[in-house]
């Protein structure tokens, strides 16, 4: 506790017991006592009542006045005594009022003091965050002064090499204008003698391109002369055959009749439509010396890997009505991955061809000869049928390749080759589930006729 604080307590509680304390009560210490009283001596005088009660009086009014003058002087060293405590209260009291405005103030101070400090240390935190920041900052710049610094070095390095190299270029460039003076009159003189040499070119340009369109037509004649190995035309043929579906029914002796057919053949061209060929015995109808049937149903596709493809029609042309021929959209030949055999333009080129067997169970090379009487065939010599790969003869529907890989045509019986040299048909017959309503044996009497009409060794 303070010590001021404590004197005035102190000095309060005095002031306190001596204003409840009763003087009139208090008897003082230092009061004289009471004289004895005088026995009455016998023989000195008579004494009455009345002189008893005033010598009495007289006793008391006497204790009376020195008691007085006691309290008097008592209450006079009261009164100064307690106008000095007063004295000495009112400076407590306004040692008190100042002290209670110092507290006071102090406590305002303290308030103050704890915002303050709160205040400080959220701005000390603030700045301690700002302290970072300014510091990584400043690593951030310094990294950024460090990497300019190198950019810089780096660019001072660059500006002396290009420098030295102007130098270098500036040096040359004085080379070049000397040596471009010197040219220049040389320039001069070869320009005349380019003049000469520009019209001489020109003459030997002239000579050179006659001699290249004579250089590529022989090429081209070489490369349509030369024959490759059947060997590689036969594997060819492996890799690009097709198989070929057909699937019919028409009336029987009891019933229905259902007839299939499975073959392989490949696609034959003339450069405006593509076609798969076969022979009248590929496909359900058999041959042409059968009476003609009015079929029922007729369907036909293609089956290469996963893919099969259906085909609208079947034709039959007009240089053998026993060659049949399924037409080819681009996208079926694309999807088929197969290319198609362009026809040859020149089928005697050679005196030999190859001759591929059922699909390709054989090949080999034959030889043939024309017929002067039917143009539109050849002869194969089925007698050197022993050169071929395989133990087989010819036979109908063997496809003939000539030389260059061109197809030349295929065989309608062992002997005899029909040259296909184009498509045009003689019957087509609409595949679907109605030929019914479509008759077709007006269709196949007329293709026996037109066999009829043929040689008879070419018709066996």
């Amino acid at each position: 506790m303070n010590r001021t604080l404590l004197l005035i307590l102190c000095d309060f509680l005095l002031l306190t017991l001596l204003a409840l304390t009763d003087w009139q009560k208090a008897v003082p210490a230092d009061a004289a006592p009471k004289p004895p009283a005088v026995a009455a001596t016998p023989g000195a005088g008579a004494a009455t009542a009345d002189d008893d009660i005033v010598s009495v009086m007289k006793l008391s009014l006497e204790d009376e006045r020195v008691q007085r003058d006691q309290l008097s002087q008592q209450l006079q060293t009261t009164q100064s005594t307690l106008s000095e405590r007063e004295k000495a209260l009112s400076q407590t009291s306004s040692v008190l009022a100042d002290t209670q405005s110092k507290v006071d103030t102090l406590s305002r101070q303290y308030t103050a003091a704890a915002a303050d400090a709160s205040l400080t240390k959220e701005q000390l935190d603030k700045l301690q965050r700002d302290l970072e920041q300014r510091r990584a900052e400043a690593e951030r710049q310094a990294k950024e002064l460090a990497a300019l610094e190198k950019s810089q070095a780096e660019a001072r390095a660059k500006i002396e090499d290009l420098n030295v190299t102007v130098r270098v270029a500036e040096q040359e460039k004085q080379m070049l204008r000397v040596a471009a003076d010197t040219l220049k009159t040389q320039v001069e003189a070869e320009r005349q003698e380019r003049l000469k040499v520009q019209e001489t070119t020109t003459q030997l340009a002239q000579g050179v391109g006659q001699l290249a369109d004579s250089s590529t037509a022989l090429t081209k004649e070489i490369r349509e002369n030369r024959p490759i190995n059947v060997n590689v035309l036969f594997n060819e043929f492996l890799a690009n055959r097709v198989q070929t579906s057909f699937i019919g029914t028409r009336p029987g002796l009891i019933g229905e009749r259902t007839l299939t057919k499975d073959t392989r053949t490949i696609f034959v061209t003339d450069g405006r439509a593509t076609v798969a060929l076969l022979h009248i015995n590929d496909t359900p109808f058999s041959s042409l010396s059968e009476p003609g049937w009015d079929w029922n149903t007729l369907k036909a596709e293609f089956r290469k890997g996963s893919y099969a493809g259906t085909v609208d029609r079947l034709s039959f042309l007009a240089i053998d009505p026993r060659v049949a021929v399924l037409p080819v959209s681009p996208m079926q030949q694309a999807a088929l991955g197969v290319k198609a055999y362009p026809i040859a333009l020149e089928p005697f080129k050679f005196t030999d061809a190859l001759l591929i067997s059922n699909g390709g169970t054989g090949y080999g090379e034959v030889p043939f000869k024309l017929d002067p009487a039917n143009p539109s065939y050849v002869r194969m010599d089925n007698r050197l049928v022993r050169r071929l790969f395989g133990d087989f003869a010819p036979s109908r529907g063997d496809l003939v390749l000539s030389k260059t890989g061109e197809l030349l045509g295929i065989m309608v019986n062992s002997e005899y080759c029909a040259l296909v040299n184009n498509f045009l048909p003689s019957q087509v017959i609409r595949t679907g589930d109605d030929l019914a309503t479509r008759p077709t044996s007006g269709q196949f009497n007329d293709l026996s006729q037109r066999l009829r009409r043929l040689p008879l060794r070419i018709q066996q």
